[in-house]
C-alpha cells in the first residue's frame, strides 16, 4: 500500500559533510587556473544546486562539528580504523562552508553530534509537523528514515514526469503524456474502464532490437474520429529512445466537448452516408444479377422453336399512380421547405441567430450533457489500480488537467495551411455545389420577396375599403 498524502511543504536536508568528502574523491585532479585543488568544492555546488532546483523550498546543510561527539565519550577507540582526512580535503571543505553562507541557506554544526544524527533528528522533527522530508545523503545509517508514503509533489509534477508515467506517445497529431506500462492489456482494460477515460492501448517494439512492451495511453483532448485499431504511431521512453506504436484496443470514452458538440451531426451524416452506400450496393447487384441473368438465358441452348411471345405494351394507366405518389411526395417536400425557409426569412434579424443557436442546442445538448458529466467522472485512480499501485485517494482528471496531458498539435505561429490541391481532378461538376447553393438563395429570396414582403406591401399600400351606409329606415305602410 502507498498511502498519498499532501505535506504543508517540502524540506530538504543536506548531509553536507558526507557529501563533499564523496565529491573530493569522485574529481580528483580538478584545480584552477593557479593549481588549487577545488573538486570537492565543484561536485559540492554541482549536486546541491540540482538538489535546491528540484527540492529546494526549504535547505538546511548539516556538518559534523569539530569537538569529539557522544559517541566518542562512549568508545573511545571510535573511528580509530579510518584513515587520516586528506590534507586538501579541510581548506576545500571550508571554502564550501562559505559557499552555503552566501547561497543564504541554514548551516548548522552542533557540537557533540554528528551530521547524521541532526539530520534523522530534523527529518523525525518535520514529519511530525506533516512537512515532506527530503535527505541528500548516501550514508546507509540514515536507510531507517525511509517511509513508504508517496506525496502528491512526486506524485505528479508539471517540472517533470511522474513517477508512473512511461512516456510520450505521439499519435493522430497528438502528444499523449498519461502513458503507463501494462502486462496484460485485457486485464488492465477491466478495470481502467471504471476510470471514464479514453484509452488506447499500444503495442511497442524497437527496430533491431527484440525489445516488446505494451502501454496504455490517456487520450484527453481533440476527437476520436481517426482512433481505431491498427494505427501507428511513435513512442519515446522516459530515457529518449523511440518505440514503434500500434493500436491493439480501445477502451471508448467521451475526449472532449468539442467532440461531443459535433458528435451527433458526424453520426448523422456517417449515417446517411452508409445507406446511400447500402443502396448502391444493392442497386449494383442487381444490375450485376440481371446481365449475368441475361447472359445466361443468351448461351442456353433452347431445343426446337419456340413462338416468341408478343411484347406487353406499356400501359401508361398502369403507372399512373406511382407517377401521382411522387409528384405528391415532392410537392409536400418542396411545401415544407418552402414553409420553413419563409418562417425563417419572416423572422427579424436579431432572432435568425436564436433559432439556430436553439436548433443546435437542441441536436447537440443530450451529448454535451453526457459527456460533461463523463468528463467530470474522470478518475486516475483505476488506472494506476489494474496497473498494480494502490492509490487510496481520487486524482480526479478534470478538464484543464486534462488539457494538459494531451497536446493537439498546432500551425507554428507565421504558417499557413493551404487548401489548394493542385492534383485535383478538373470536372464540371465542381460547379454543381455552388450553382445549387446559388439557386437554393435565389429561390429563398423569391419566396421570402413573393410569399411575404410583396403582399404585406400591397397590403400597406392599398386604399381602405368604402364606407357602405346603411339605408334609411322607412316607414310602415299603412
Amino acid at each position: 500500500m502507498l498511502p498519498l498524502f499532501e505535506p504543508k511543504g517540502r524540506v530538504l536536508l543536506v548531509d553536507g559533510h558526507h557529501l563533499a568528502y564523496r565529491t573530493f574523491f569522485a574529481l580528483k585532479g580538478l584545480t584552477t587556473s593557479r593549481g588549487e585543488p577545488v573538486q570537492a568544492v565543484y561536485g559540492f555546488a554541482k549536486s546541491l544546486l540540482k538538489a535546491l532546483k528540484e527540492d529546494g523550498e526549504v535547505a538546511i546543510v548539516v556538518f559534523d562539528a569539530k569537538a569529539p561527539s557522544f559517541r566518542h565519550e562512549a568508545y573511545e577507540a571510535y573511528k580509530a580504523g579510518r584513515a587520516p582526512t586528506p590534507e586538501d580535503f579541510p581548506r576545500q571543505l571550508a571554502l564550501i562552508k562559505e559557499l552555503v553562507d552566501l547561497l543564504g541557506l541554514v548551516r548548522l554544526e552542533v557540537p557533540g553530534f554528528e551530521a547524521d544524527d541532526v539530520l534523522a533528528t530534523l527529518a523525525k522533527e518535520a514529519e511530525r509537523e506533516g512537512y515532506e522530508v527530503r535527505i541528500l545523503s548516501a550514508d546507509r545509517d540514515l536507510y531507517q528514515l525511509l517511509n513508504n508514503f508517496v506525496a502528491f509533489t512526486d506524485f505528479y509534477g508539471r517540472e517533470r514526469k511522474a513517477v508512473f508515467q512511461a512516456g510520450t506517445l505521439y499519435l493522430d497529431g497528438r502528444a499523449c503524456e498519461l502513458c503507463v506500462r501494462v502486462d496484460d492489456a485485457g486485464k488492465h482494460a477491466a478495470l481502467a474502464g471504471l476510470s471514464k477515460t479514453y484509452l488506447a492501448y499500444c503495442d511497442c517494439t524497437r527496430k533491431g532490437t527484440a525489445e516488446k512492451m505494451t502501454i496504455a495511453a490517456a487520450f484527453t483532448g481533440g476527437d476520436s474520429d481517426h482512433l481505431m485499431v491498427g494505427r501507428n504511431g511513435v513512442f519515446y521512453d522516459r530515457k529518449g529512445q523511440d518505440w514503434d506504436a500500434t493500436i491493439t484496443k480501445i477502451v471508448e470514452q467521451p475526449i472532449s466537448i468539442r467532440q461531443a458538440i459535433w458528435a451527433p451531426y458526424k453520426r448523422i451524416a456517417r449515417m446517411i452516408g452508409e445507406q446511400i452506400e447500402k443502396m448502391a450496393s444493392a442497386r449494383d447487384k442487381a444490375v450485376t444479377d440481371k446481365a449475368a441473368a441475361g447472359i445466361g438465358e443468351a448461351a442456353t441452348k433452347v431445343e426446337g422453336a419456340k413462338p416468341a411471345t408478343p411484347a406487353t405494351p406499356f400501359d401508361i394507366a398502369k403507372f399512373a399512380g406511382i407517377f401521382a405518389a411522387i409528384g405528391l411526395a415532392l410537392g409536400a417536400i418542396g411545401t415544407a421547405l418552402a414553409a420553413i425557409v419563409s418562417g425563417f426569412l419572416s423572422l427579424a434579424a436579431w432572432q435568425m441567430p436564436l433559432v439556430i443557436l436553439g436548433i443546435m442546442v437542441l441536436i447537440s445538448g443530450p451529448s454535451v450533457i453526457m459527456a460533461w458529466l463523463k468528463l467530470r467522472q474522470r478518475n486516475l485512480g483505476p488506472i494506476l489500480d489494474a496497473n498494480g499501485w494502490a492509490v487510496n485517494a481520487r486524482v480526479k482528471i478534470n478538464i484543464p488537467f486534462g488539457g494538459a496531458l494531451t497536446s493537439v498539435a498546432k500551425l507554428p505561429p507565421g504558417a499557413q495551411r493551404s487548401l489548394v490541391d493542385p492534383y485535383a481532378q478538373k470536372s464540371p461538376a465542381r460547379w454543381l455545389v455552388p450553382l445549387l447553393i446559388v439557386a437554393a438563395i435565389i429561390a429563398g429570396t423569391a419566396i421570402w420577396y413573393y410569399g411575404y414582403h410583396k403582399p404585406a406591401q400591397e397590403k400597406q399600400g392599398a386604399p381602405p375599403p368604402p364606407k357602405v351606409e346603411a339605408p334609411a329606415e322607412q316607414p310602415p305602410a299603412k
